[in-house]
């Protein structure tokens, strides 16, 4: 039967092989940007260095916010749900999100298709923003119901 753990298991698992896939494309990004430019049809001859800028630089909030992920679900796990430092930790997440947005953002100018990525991170980034104020909310909920005991 599924269950809350199983769960919680395996979006650590799923953490863990999307932060392999992370380490991958590092890894691997000279040969991604040469296989990308040569496959493309938009003519990007001369814009492997700003792919490689792209992915270089996106890779250190991307790798934040999956450890920043990771533990929080071990905090979840632990049954450290509603405290303060899941509250910090979405906020970083959020930030780790909107920083993605403005770093695909500023790779526009080479490459319009960031355009899309740029949303969507900044569109998680809400998500994870307005998850925060419901958890900050919790926890004061939380906070006011122990010491009213």
């Amino acid at each position: 039967m599924w269950n809350g753990e199983k769960s919680i298991t395996l979006s650590k698992l799923c953490i863990l092989v999307f932060f392999g896939l992370l380490i991958a494309a590092v890894v691997s990004a000279p040969w991604l940007t040469r296989w990308f430019i040569d496959f493309s049809q938009a003519g990007l001859q001369g814009k492997a260095a700003f792919f490689m800028a792209t992915i270089y630089v996106g890779a250190v909030p991307a790798g934040y916010l999956l450890y920043s992920l990771f533990v929080l679900l071990r905090r979840i796990d632990a049954g450290q749900v509603f405290v303060d430092q899941n509250v910090e930790l979405l906020r970083r997440i959020s930030w780790s999100c909107f920083l993605g947005a403005v770093i695909a953002l500023l790779s526009v100018f080479y490459y319009n298709s960031w355009f899309f990525v740029a949303v969507a991170a900044a569109f998680m980034g809400l998500i994870v923003r307005v998850l925060k104020n419901v958890f900050a909310q919790a926890v004061e909920l939380q906070n006011e119901s122990d010491y009213t005991v």
